[in-house]
């Protein structure tokens, strides 16, 4: 068995010029170009892919090679997957040449074996350099051209580039990413050419926009640990959406995206009392300057809304149809998609992501920890869970306690406050039960709605102002907005009562 460590990317098809320049000062140890066959196998029912295990016969000039490769593990594009190799004297799968131990449990091989077929193909001309690093490591640079193909006739372009450790240091791998992307053009990728060759056969249509959930923490693992986990199930989430929107335009991919920044954001803080604030201040400066570059979105959420159904929500204005016009002129003004995907293949936008990636893996904080920091990181994460908690739950006593008058001014500058303990709450709330901890925050989501209502109202907010208006039609939006915000109000005043006797579901 070996296991692969590699860095993907999706680049433009002349990258490869690029990466000539990026190499020329580089020692290249090897260096060649040929054509790669790879026929994909699978059960008509899709066995092996239910296990995610990718199963393929490659062709090198007349030499082929059954690989097998098993569930890993990817963060922000960094592959981490078993695979087992054999060579074969055609291109026929032969599973007897595969390790017992390689297979899930419970898995009828002779079944398997016997129900095999060619699913799709993935045929390309890789141009390969073996690299000798500045810190002696080895590394591998790939570039594949070529195309994705299926029986019934689908087709799928494959311009990519792989980095893929050979020995050393797994940093070796992220100093080159860093050099290739210094230009842009590139984007990290964790959708394989086996998985868009599964699409192509089975005719799928694209991922779902999923909410974001909470960390799957549990009482066996460290404060360090559930501090990884936390980030991990944070960047999986953000490089998720990022394909979605990639390949469609979601503009709900992209508040999810702003969602998975958040939590990080706030994992960082929740565990800022351990790790020293200086060991992050570079990640945070950038995951700041990108929730700059897309905070566009909650304005063009708010428009979408306020559109949907040919406008249904201003439908008892008598300016609906003006108003219309300008939030559809607004809107128009916000970044188109071209200009979020060119963010998207930008320079700094991937090194922030390989810089997230690499602090991860190489545990960057550790530097930075003094031996009592040390020894509470490795603490049971149960009792910090209930300190952090019981802390957040204060803050959010001291702002929405019952006595507290807050009106539409006031929630509005409280919303990153509570958006913070609640996210605070998605690190750790995992390790309590479900029911308690979900009637518990239910209150406080309500409230986070309500707020993100009043934002939808800002729009029309701002255009009641328009001296294009008749004062009648000024006068009606008034009274509307005012009604609205009352409604609203009233609403948020009793989800606050019933947060506020709830018994906090970690005390329970």
């Amino acid at each position: 068995m070996e296991t692969e460590i590699e860095l993907k990317f999706f680049v433009s098809t002349d990258f490869s010029r690029q990466i000539r320049d990026k190499i020329a000062d580089l020692k290249v140890l090897q260096q060649r170009q040929r054509d790669l066959g790879n026929i994909y196998y699978d059960t008509p029912d899709y066995v092996l892919r239910r296990h995610d295990i990718g199963l393929r016969v490659r062709r090198y000039d007349d030499v082929f090679v059954q690989t097998l490769k098993t569930a890993g593990r990817v963060v922000a594009g960094l592959h981490q997957r078993p695979e087992y190799n054999a060579e074969l004297e055609s291109p026929v799968p032969d599973l007897s040449l595969i390790p017992a131990d390689a297979w899930p449990e419970g898995l009828d091989i002779e079944s398997l074996s016997a129900n095999l077929n060619p699913l799709f193909s993935t045929d390309f001309e890789r141009q390969q350099w073996l690299l000798a690093m500045p810190d002696s490591s080895q590394v591998e640079l790939a570039f594949d051209s070529g195309e994705v193909t299926t029986e019934n006739g689908g087709y799928d372009p494959i311009c990519e580039v792989e980095l893929e450790l050979k020995s050393g240091q797994t940093d070796a791998l992220f100093v080159l990413a860093r050099e290739l992307a210094e230009n842009g053009g590139l984007r990290l990728g964790n959708l394989s050419k086996a998985a868009r060759g599964y699409r192509l056969a089975t005719g799928y249509e694209g991922d779902p926009v999923k909410p974001l959930t909470m960390v799957h923490v549990s009482d066996q693992m460290s404060v360090e640990q559930s501090f990884v986990k936390a980030l991990e199930h944070a960047l999986d989430h953000w490089h998720y959406h990022e394909q979605v929107y990639v390949e469609r335009p979601e503009q709900e991919a992209i508040f999810e995206m702003c969602n998975a920044v958040s939590l990080i954001r706030q994992a960082l803080v929740l565990y800022g009392g351990l790790i020293p604030r200086r060991a992050s201040a570079l990640l945070r400066q950038e995951l700041q300057w990108l929730e700059g570059e897309l905070d566009w979105v909650y304005e063009g959420r708010a428009i979408e809304r306020l559109l949907d159904d040919k406008g249904h929500f201003l439908r008892k204005l008598n300016a609906q149809k003006p108003l219309m016009a300008k939030l559809s002129d607004r809107y128009d003004e916000l970044p188109e998609r071209a200009e979020v995907l060119e963010l998207l293949h930008s320079s700094r936008y991937c090194n922030l992501l390989l810089d997230l990636s690499r602090w991860i893996l190489t545990r960057g904080w550790q530097p930075f920890l003094d031996d009592k920091a040390r020894e509470k990181l490795g603490e049971p994460i149960r009792q910090f869970a209930n300190r952090s908690l019981a802390q957040s739950w204060d803050e959010l006593l001291s702002v929405f306690a019952e006595g507290n008058e807050l009106d539409r001014f006031a929630y509005l500058d409280q919303q990153p406050r509570l958006n913070r303990n609640l996210m605070s709450g998605c690190c750790v709330a995992a390790l309590f039960e479900t029911e308690e901890r979900e009637t518990f925050r239910l209150p406080w989501l309500d409230l986070l709605q309500g707020i993100e209502d009043f934002q939808l109202l800002e729009p029309v907010r701002k255009l009641a102002d328009d001296e294009d208006l008749e004062e009648d039609d000024r006068a009606q939006i008034e009274k509307w907005l005012g009604r609205k915000e009352e409604s609203l109000l009233h609403a948020m005043m009793q989800s606050r009562q019933i947060g506020l006797t709830l018994a906090p579901y970690w005390d329970i």
